[in-house]
């Protein structure tokens, strides 16, 4: 079953009022509720690359495969690339914990990624 799966991107972020923040980026409050309570059945075209832009994410990003139990899958089924991975949302107390040295390595670093995609 396909799903949206906004709330890691959302806390990633540091979006802390996701409905608000919907809305103001142009969604109808009854899309961003709709949205954000996983009960849309239909995803328009320019609501995933609103979603897109704005939260600056791909849209295989927005969305969760969940295998249905019992079914078995080939291993090279397209949607396995839609599984979410558990990811550690720890970034903010690493970087609190690293040396002002280690940040500005990192600083370093993340100014080269972006000049790259330029």
């Amino acid at each position: 079953m396909l799903t949206l799966n906004l709330t890691p991107i959302f806390k990633v972020r540091g979006i802390e009022k996701p409905y608000t923040f919907l809305v103001k980026a142009g969604l109808s409050p009854h899309s961003a509720t709709s949205i954000l309570n996983s009960k849309t059945r239909v995803f328009r075209l320019d609501h995933v690359e609103l979603l897109c832009d704005i939260l600056v994410c791909e849209p295989n990003d927005l969305l969760e495969w969940i295998p249905e139990k019992g079914k078995k899958y080939s291993e090279n089924n397209p949607l396995l690339k839609l599984k979410q991975q558990p990811t550690d949302n720890k970034w903010q107390e690493t970087l609190s914990t690293m040396t002002f040295k280690e940040l500005r390595e990192v600083t370093k670093t993340i100014v080269a990624k972006t000049e790259e995609k330029k």
